[in-house]
């Protein structure tokens, strides 16, 4: 079995599309939290590369508002990662240090360690991804704002197509037998 390799951006500067899970995505919004894996500096890359961000889920992962199950994964760069921790509680996180099979702390795929951030509901993800972006020692975080062109969410009901800007869903009941959508 062949493991799957990031795009190698050196050599593709433009990805016309990338399909990622999630572990939140907000209604409405489609604002997202990712990075429970731990390769959320390498997705956000890919993310903000691609011209169209596709996630697929289950209904489980859709919430009103961002923090309401899945906490925020925060990339940090291992030295010093107390002091990051320290400020990073001063915005109002219940932290802890994610820990490898090992009992050790667990490395990214960047070689970073990962603080799982429970901010609880957010008011204003926008507001809170400013400030973990200001944070000395934060390399990445987990808020995907505005970057996703559509969620397809299954269900026992069927699938549907949730888009951002009207939350437009479409119904299993449009897909044909393939599961491609036509337009009637």
């Amino acid at each position: 079995m062949r493991e799957f390799q990031y795009p190698r951006l050196a050599v593709h500067d433009h990805i016309d599309v990338a399909i990622d899970g999630a572990d939140e995505v907000e209604i409405g919004t489609l604002n997202l939290i990712k990075g429970h894996g731990g390769a959320l500096l390498r997705e956000k890359i890919v993310a903000t590369a691609a011209e169209r961000l596709i996630i697929i889920v289950d209904d489980s992962k859709l919430v009103d508002r961002l923090g309401i199950r899945a906490s925020v994964p925060i990339e940090v760069v291992p030295f010093g990662w107390q002091a990051t921790a320290k400020s990073l509680r001063t915005l109002g996180a219940a932290l802890t240090l994610r820990l490898g099979p090992d009992d050790q702390p667990f490395i990214s795929d960047g070689g970073h360690y990962i603080l799982d951030c429970a901010f609880g509901v957010m008011e204003d993800p926008v507001h809170l991804q400013q400030q973990l972006d200001r944070a000395v020692g934060v390399v990445e975080n987990g808020l995907f704002l505005g970057l996703t062109s559509q969620v397809i969410v299954g269900s026992r009901e069927g699938v549907s197509i949730l888009h951002p800007k009207s939350n437009t869903q479409i119904n299993s009941n449009a897909l044909c037998n393939d599961g491609i959508l036509r337009n009637k």
